[in-house]
C-alpha cells in the first residue's frame, strides 16, 4: 500500500535547486514520524514506511504534530513496502528493537551509493545486529533526543527537546556525517554530530536504564523521582549496573582513543564544532 500524489506539493522551486535527499523513515512512530516531519518542512523527500490503521491514516489523511516548536498538518507519502520506492539516499530507523532483524531484512538494498542507514533506536545492540545484515559501510549510530508520543494513528503530541546526536560507528569524521549534519541543522533537529558514539549512546542508556523502571513502577514523573530518597537510591543502583557494562566494554576508553588520533577534530559540535 501506498500514496505519494503529494510529494511535488513539497518544494518550491528554490528549494529544487539544491540537491534533495531522499529519506525514508522506517518505522513511523512518535520518533521517526517527528524527525520525517521537520525534515519534509525543510525541503527533503520523505517516505515514510509504516502498517495497519498507521498506514491507512498517513495516506488519506497525512501527519499531524502537535509541538511547542510548531504544529505540523502535512501530506506525506507513506508506504507498508520500504522496497517500493527505493533506493534512498538515508534510511532513518526508528523500529523496535525486537523488529530489527526483520526491519534489516525489508530494507537490505535500498540504499543508493554511498548512503546510509542511521539507528535512532534506544539501546547500544542495533548496530552490530544491522552491520551484520547491512555492512558495516551502510550504518550509522545515533540517539533520538525526543519527548514523543502517539496519540492516535497519524497524530504525534511532541513535548521536549527534539535533536538527534549521531556519528559514525567507527568515530571517522566523513562527508557523509557532515552532509548529514547540515541537513539537520536547516531541519532545526541537529544535536550533536560525534567522534564519541559509543560513548553517547551508553549515556543515553544510563538514563533510560534508571529512570524508565523506577517512573514505571512508582507512576512518578522523573522530577519527583529525583527528589525522592528511596526512589534515587534506586536510581543510583541502576546506574551503578549499567556503568560496570560500559567499563567491561572499555567503552569510554575506546571512544576517546579513536578522538585523540583524530586528524581532524574540526567537525561539528553542537553549535558547529565536536564535543570533546
Amino acid at each position: 500500500m501506498e500514496c505519494y500524489a503529494f510529494a511535488a506539493k513539497c518544494f518550491n522551486k528554490h528549494e529544487q535547486r539544491r540537491i534533495v535527499m531522499k529519506i525514508l523513515v522506517m518505522g513511523a512512530g512518535a520518533v521517526g514520524n517527528y524527525f520525517g516531519a521537520r525534515l519534509q518542512q525543510a525541503g527533503e523527500d520523505i517516505i515514510f514506511c509504516a502498517r495497519g490503521e498507521n498506514l491507512s491514516v498517513l495516506c488519506e489523511k497525512g501527519l499531524e504534530i502537535q509541538s511547542p516548536k510548531g504544529d505540523v498538518a502535512i501530506r506525506v507519502k507513506a508506504t507498508g513496502d520500504p522496497r517500493e520506492l527505493a533506493p534512498y539516499d538515508l534510511i532513518l530507523f526508528c523500529v523496535k528493537a525486537y523488529d530489527t532483524e526483520a526491519a534489516a531484512q525489508a530494507i537490505k538494498g535500498c540504499l543508493n551509493p554511498g548512503g546510509a542507514v542511521l539507528t535512532l533506536q534506544n539501546g547500544v545492540e542495533s548496530e552490530a545486529r544491522l552491520c551484520e545484515i547491512l555492512g558495516k559501510d551502510s550504518v550509522m549510530g545515533g540517539n533520538a533526543r525526543v519527548g514523543a508520543e502517539v496519540v492516535e494513528p497519524g497524530k504525534v503530541l511532541h513535548r521536549t527537546n527534539g535533536v538527534i546526536e549521531f556519528g559514525e560507528i567507527d568515530g571517522r569524521d566523513t562527508a557523509r556525517a557532515r552532509k548529514l549534519a547540515e541537513m539537520f541543522q536547516r531541519a532545526g533537529i541537529f544535536g550533536e554530530l560525534s567522534m564519541r558514539l559509543s560513548t553517547i549512546r551508553w549515556e543515553k542508556l544510563l538514563g533510560n536504564a534508571a529512570f524508565n523502571p523506577v517512573t514505571a513502577l512508582t507512576h512518578r514523573n522523573i522530577g519527583d523521582v529525583v527528589d525522592a530518597s528511596a526512589e534515587r537510591a534506586a536510581l543510583d543502583a541502576a546506574r551503578f549496573g549499567t556503568r560496570q557494562a560500559a567499563r567491561i566494554r572499555s567503552v569510554e576508553r575506546r571512544d576517546r582513543a579513536r578522538w585523540a588520533a583524530s586528524r581532524d577534530q574540526d567537525a561539528v559540535r553542537r553549535d558547529g564544532v565536536f564535543a570533546a
